[in-house]
């Protein structure tokens, strides 16, 4: 017979922070399969080109696999605080480029980046409580 040596996910206090982190790496990878996959239409009804939109659902996958190994760290309040900090900058630079104008973004391009900031800063928001419940 086997004995849990560790305490249920209930019980611990990092329990919100890894669940966040875990859901945005997820929801990154997978909609970074969707954007890669889909690169083509995706392009013609936002603006961008095929091989933008490709590279960007790559980096999407990368970073979500990245942020779910990170997740599992035996520490990860420091990791936490790194991930807040990203999707705060990531969302800053996303609305600095459609506000700039500088990618040739149609209507319903910025309606995407402007949703996926949105999405980002949620998360951002959700990993922040789980960051303050460690402190």
């Amino acid at each position: 017979m086997t004995a849990i040596t560790t305490r249920p996910l209930s019980d611990s206090s990092d329990s919100l922070l890894r669940f966040a982190m875990r859901a945005d790496a997820t929801l990154c990878a997978g909609a970074g399969l969707f954007v890669a996959m889909a690169a083509d239409p995706l392009s013609r009804l936002s603006g961008l080109t095929a091989t933008s939109e490709w590279i960007a659902g790559a980096a999407l996958v990368l970073y979500g696999a990245a942020l779910y190994v990170l997740a599992a760290m035996p520490s990860v309040r420091g990791v936490g605080i790194g991930v807040v900090a990203a999707n705060l900058v990531f969302a800053v630079a996303a609305v600095a480029v459609v506000v700039s104008d500088v990618l040739p973004l149609t209507g319903a391009g910025v309606a995407m980046v402007v949703a996926t900031v949105a999405v980002g800063l949620g998360f951002a928001y959700c990993q922040y409580l789980g960051v303050r419940r460690l402190a």
